[in-house]
């Protein structure tokens, strides 16, 4: 039985940029469901299309990228949102992450880790390009007043680990511990934070600076 291919829908207020990322993900066997070019057809499209990913621009006429992460919920769309910029800026990570957005890459990247980077966020994990991950651990270090349930040393270096994209088995040798323990660290700190992915773990903790010093 053939597996279905992973339906995207790509939004770019510029034509040929969206054009070029269509091909790209054509020729690693997406299936490209439309192009749209502002964020309300973005949305309408989502509503009707239903794809697995979204890959959006920032910039865009009308609603932005991020204003589209805020309705996409009003559509009930559960696709997962790449958000594609040129602007290497970590507050624009940061406020892509708590409006819902599973992955935030740079338009300079290469074209292969846009497809490592919905590989990723199928799997429900979150994809920060490495300099922009850089640039939001550093704006995490900053101290901020605690909020929420305090979290252990080891649930804290897990945590960090987590947020820098490392997989359980990474983390497990990184930190010394079986995975089994890794995972169990993972889901006590989703239970206390109520939080119901990695992806939702990640965005709580950037916005609640819970990694920083």
């Amino acid at each position: 039985m053939s597996i279905r291919p992973t339906t995207v829908l790509i939004a770019d207020d510029h034509a040929i940029v969206a054009q070029g990322i269509a091909s790209l993900l054509k020729d690693h066997g997406f299936e490209v469901v439309g192009t749209v070019g502002n964020g309300q057809l973005l949305i309408d499209a989502a509503a009707r299309l239903r794809p697995d990913v979204i890959v959006s621009d920032v910039s865009m006429p009308g609603l932005s990228g991020l204003d589209v992460l805020d309705r996409l919920r009003t559509v009930h769309s559960d696709a997962r949102v790449i958000v594609l910029t040129m602007h290497n800026d970590a507050d624009l990570a940061t406020r892509a992450l708590r409006a819902g957005a599973s992955g935030f890459l740079l338009k300079h990247s290469a074209g292969e880790e846009l497809v490592g980077a919905i590989q990723e966020v199928l799997q429900g994990r979150v994809y920060l390009t490495p300099a922009v991950t850089r640039a939001v651990m550093e704006r995490m270090q900053s101290p901020a007043p605690p909020s929420g349930p305090e979290l252990t040393t080891r649930q804290v270096e897990v945590l960090r680990l987590i947020v820098e994209g490392r997989r359980m088995k990474e983390i497990a040798a990184s930190l010394n511990l079986s995975t089994r323990t890794v995972e169990a660290h993972k889901y006590e700190m989703m239970q206390a934070l109520d939080v119901h992915s990695t992806a939702e773990l990640v965005r709580y903790a950037i916005e609640h600076r819970l990694i920083g010093n």
